[in-house]
């Protein structure tokens, strides 16, 4: 179990770069696919098949690659929060 967060001034504050940008990872791809009028219309066709489906399937892979950058943001982000957290207990054992 998470140990709890010790009260007092923060490591880190609550938004950081890489929340920010995890957070954008996440909503480019929901955008994309909630945005129908980008890619409501059958050309260019690729192989035969209308641009509409197309472009849906390729956007399966790009989110995932927009979904492993989130994570990993998020996991460099829990990591600095550890640390300032482990610093700052360091610091008050003094």
């Amino acid at each position: 179990m998470p140990e709890p967060e010790e009260p007092g001034p923060p490591g880190l504050p609550a938004v950081t770069p890489e929340r920010v940008l995890a957070a954008l990872a996440l909503l480019v791809p929901i955008v994309a696919m909630l945005w129908v009028g980008s890619y409501d219309k059958p050309d260019p066709e690729a192989g035969g098949v209308p641009f509409f489906y197309w472009y849906q399937l390729l956007w399966v892979p790009v989110s995932a690659v927009f979904t492993v950058s989130a994570y990993l943001l998020i996991g460099r982000d829990e990591k600095a929060r550890r640390a300032a957290r482990a610093a700052r207990k360091a610091g008050g054992a003094r």
